[in-house]
C-alpha cells in the first residue's frame, strides 16, 4: 500500500521513500500538480469548498490520464447522505475515473459498484477500524475495486489496511512530518527483522 502525499511537487521529490507513491491533491492546499500519479480529494472532511475544486479539476484536465482518481464530494460520516449526494455527481466530474467514498453505514446500504473505479474508505473512527468497514473493503477488492484508505497516520492502522488488500493511502500527518513516515518505515522494517530467539528455538540450539 502506498501514501499519495498532499504536498508541493518540491517537499514530494525530497521525501525519498518506497512507501509514496505519488501527490494527493486537495482543494485546502491545491498544490500544483508534480506530474507523476496523482489523487484529487473533495475535501469534505474539513469542508466541500465547491469553487476550489472545480478550478483543480480544470487545471488539471490535461494529466487527466495519470489520474488514479477523483473523490465525489460526501457526506463524513453517513453513507445515506452520501449516496444522495452521489446521485448529482456528474454535475462536478464527467470522464475521469471516481472514488466513492464509504462512510459510517455503508455496510447496510446499496453501494453503487458498478458506477465508480475506486472505493474510498472514509468514515469517522471507530467505524473505521471495525469489521463492517472491513468487509466493505474486502467487497471492493473481490469486484476488483482500486481501494483507497483515508487518515492512515500510524503503523498499526498501515498494516490493518496492508493485510486487507489496500492499494493507497493518504494521511495528513504523514503528509506534514517527516517522523511520521520514519515511524512506519522502522515498525515495517521491525516486522521484517529475523527474531534470533525464535530461531533458536526452532532449530534446537
Amino acid at each position: 500500500m502506498k501514501f499519495l502525499i498532499d504536498t508541493s511537487p518540491a517537499t514530494l521529490a525530497r521525501r525519498k521513500s518506497d512507501l509514496i507513491g505519488g501527490q494527493f491533491i486537495t482543494p485546502l492546499t491545491g498544490y500544483r500538480n508534480w506530474g507523476g500519479a496523482y489523487a484529487i480529494d473533495n475535501g469534505a472532511f474539513s469542508g466541500f469548498d465547491e469553487r476550489n475544486f472545480l478550478r483543480i479539476l480544470k487545471r488539471d484536465e490535461k494529466n487527466r490520464e495519470q489520474c488514479l482518481f477523483v473523490t465525489i464530494p460526501d457526506v463524513v460520516g453517513s453513507c445515506r447522505r452520501t449516496l444522495e449526494v452521489w446521485k448529482h455527481r456528474s454535475r462536478w466530474v464527467n470522464g475521469w475515473k471516481m472514488a466513492f467514498v464509504a462512510q459510517n453505514g455503508s455496510e447496510d446500504m446499496d453501494i453503487p459498484w458498478d458506477e465508480f473505479q475506486c472505493l474510498f474508505l472514509g468514515g469517522i473512527d471507530p467505524w473505521k477500524d471495525s469489521q463492517a468497514a472491513a468487509d466493505v473493503v474486502k467487497t471492493a477488492k473481490i469486484l476488483g475495486k482500486h481501494i483507497h484508505i483515508g487518515r492512515v497516520n500510524t503503523i498499526k492502522r498501515y498494516k490493518h489496511f496492508c493485510s486487507l488488500g489496500a492499494d493507497t493511502c493518504d494521511g495528513s500527518g504523514i503528509a506534514m512530518y517527516d517522523h511520521m513516515l520514519e515511524r512506519i518505515e522502522q515498525g515495517l522494517s521491525d516486522d521484517a527483522q529475523p527474531n534470533l530467539f525464535n530461531d533458536k528455538l526452532e532449530s534446537g540450539k
